[in-house]
């Protein structure tokens, strides 16, 4: 398999139970994911040697974030340990109309008041492949925006694929801002991933009504050819526990689509989109065809929203198996 390295904060996760409110909860439950760090889980849960890389306390918390992805196989040889704080942030867990809801507790955390790349390139990115990074670091703060062009411009000279999930957090920073970064980011990557929407407010793609998904892809591209793959997911929400979940891959000057996964029992909606980005990331890596890709990635997705925590918990085999079956009611 192809080395990988994914970058990003890690946080704490405390979730409400039984539906209550946030305001109204006196229990939590307790997990560690952050965007990067679910993806990298996915990667390695899928047989790929990935490493997170990150900084965490040198704390009980830090040691249980890397006990947390030792144990789904992520190399942590690049988790630094400082700082004072690991970064917190707290999930409403939404019910029928009652969307969920996020409230960070991340200012001052051990990777958000990194000024510099404590790694050596030549160690983190000697041996690597595929380099994830994501547009929720670079909205941490002014050094990491320049840090995460830095790491992006290292792995392209490199000859590393370089892969950015835009994934905008409107309460971290502004569609202004975020569109500014994006389009600079955009000149060293590879594989984009991106919806209608983020080519509207941050590429600034003039809006063709009724025009496709592909349309806006087009668009982009002529702007950035470096970006070869695009991919995102297109979501209806009926409400809070039922979703209609599709999947896209644009390669090539074709857009291939998954089929539109009813989702009707939510248990856990966050990281969909890391399960999804990892399927996408494991198709390329395994050379599967789009179709293929797409249709794996849209799966991992769906059943992503059946677990409670942040990260994907199945393996490829047992993904390409309801690929090849189905959805049995029970295995003997």
């Amino acid at each position: 398999m192809k080395k990988v390295v994914t970058l990003g904060e890690i946080m704490l996760r405390l979730s409400t139970i039984e539906d209550t409110r946030m305001a109204e909860s006196q229990v939590f439950a307790a997990d560690y994911g952050g965007g990067e760090a679910n993806v990298a889980v996915s990667l390695a849960n899928y047989g790929h040697q990935v490493a997170f890389a990150s900084k965490v306390p040198q704390n009980p918390l830090g040691q249980a974030v890397k006990q947390h992805l030792r144990k789904y196989g992520v190399d942590t040889r690049f988790l630094l340990e400082g700082g004072e704080r690991l970064g917190t942030y707290y999930l409403e867990t939404g019910v029928g109309l009652r969307s969920s809801n996020v409230v960070y507790d991340r200012k001052y955390s051990s990777f958000a008041m990194m000024t510099e790349l404590e790694w050596q390139l030549d160690d983190l990115l000697g041996e690597t492949e595929l380099l994830l990074l994501s547009g929720i670091t670079p909205a941490l703060s002014d050094s990491w925006r320049q840090l995460t062009l830095t790491l992006a411009k290292a792995a392209k000279e490199r000859g590393i694929t370089v892969v950015l999930d835009v994934n905008y957090r409107g309460k971290l920073w502004s569609v202004a801002d975020c569109g500014t970064f994006v389009r600079e980011m955009a000149n060293w990557v590879d594989v984009l991933s991106a919806g209608r929407l983020d080519a509207l407010n941050f590429f600034k793609v003039p809006e063709v009504a009724g025009a496709s998904l592909d349309y806006y892809y087009e668009e982009i591209q002529k702007g950035y050819p470096n970006i070869k793959t695009f991919y995102s997911t297109t979501r209806k929400v009926i409400d809070a526990n039922h979703n209609f979940l599709l999947g896209n891959l644009y390669t090539e000057g074709i857009l291939y689509q998954s089929v539109n996964y009813d989702i009707q029992q939510i248990v856990d909606r966050v990281g969909g989109g890391d399960a999804y980005t990892g399927g996408i990331l494991h198709g390329l890596l395994t050379g599967m065809s789009p179709q293929e890709t797409v249709d794996f990635a849209a799966l991992a997705s769906a059943m992503k929203h059946t677990f409670h925590g942040d990260h994907n918990q199945l393996s490829a085999t047992e993904i390409s198996e309801m690929l090849k079956n189905g959805v049995k009611e029970i295995k003997r």
